[in-house]
């Protein structure tokens, strides 16, 4: 039986709609990529990178974050742009003491701060001689070795002892807060921020407080004192968990820093 010839224009009508459906397909793969990837850094995990030394030992210059956001749920700043809603929070539970936590800073509600966690909502806090008092008992402080780390670029030793080959060694301490331990560093003896008032944290705001202590801007001191104030509840993006990768400040790779749990 004889076929009918295809037509140059209906061949190349078939190939258009062939590249046409290859292009909906590859558009609908990268459009599931995408929101998969925004639903994931919503709810999930993100990764963050914060260029402060406030959390040194803890944390060092180039380490690169892995922070979840499902332990404390969806909030205002989960997701990459604020969402247009109030205060409340879907899902989740409050930061627990001990908590190393990123949140936009009441500053300007935009930037990105990384502190822990010392007093929750009706906790009395203070500062008494360099040491945290935590609902009237002092939080155990105890002295180990030294800290030894390299200064930022173009940076001195402030509060510590330069050693050979540009490195600044500071006191160290080891502080324990519900069953939890971390270090701590002390830079400078007499600092305005080792001996702080009484206060007491609002409902739906927590306390927080840089590991380096001389060199956090904290709850220690209110906004108009050049620190943060109280943080809202709101205001809290996950909590950090894991050091995934870290690079020193001369581009090379710090393999003994990846996999630090926080």
């Amino acid at each position: 039986m004889a076929t009918t010839p295809i037509s140059a224009r209906d061949a190349h009508r078939a190939l258009a709609a062939a590249q046409f459906a290859r292009v909906r397909a590859v558009v609908r793969i990268v459009a599931t990529a995408v929101v998969l990837a925004l639903v994931l850094r919503t709810v999930a995990l993100e990764p963050f990178n914060i260029p402060s030394e406030s959390m040194l030992p803890t944390l060092e210059g180039g380490d690169y974050l892995v922070v979840a956001k499902w332990p404390y749920g969806l909030g205002r700043y989960s997701p990459p742009v604020a969402l247009p809603w109030g205060s409340g929070r879907i899902g989740g539970h409050s930061p627990r003491r001990g908590d190393v936590v990123v949140f936009k800073t009441p500053r300007d509600n935009r930037t990105d701060f990384i502190k822990r966690v010392i007093g929750l909502p009706g906790d009395r806090v203070r500062m008494t001689h360099g040491q945290i008092e935590l609902n009237g008992v002092l939080v155990p402080k105890i002295r180990i070795a030294d800290f030894a780390v390299a200064p930022a670029p173009g940076a001195a030793c402030v509060g510590g002892t330069a050693l050979a080959g540009h490195v600044c060694r500071y006191p160290r301490y080891v502080e324990t807060i519900d069953g939890r331990t971390y270090a701590v560093l002390d830079q400078m003896v007499g600092d305005p921020r080792d001996d702080t008032p009484l206060v007491t944290v609002p409902p739906g705001h927590y306390y927080v407080a840089g590991d380096n202590r001389d060199d956090s801007a904290d709850s220690r001191m209110t906004i108009a004192e050049g620190g943060v104030g109280m943080v809202p509840a709101a205001n809290l993006v996950g909590r950090a968990e894991v050091v995934f990768f870290s690079t020193s400040g001369d581009g090379g790779l710090r393999l003994d820093r990846i996999g630090t749990r926080l």
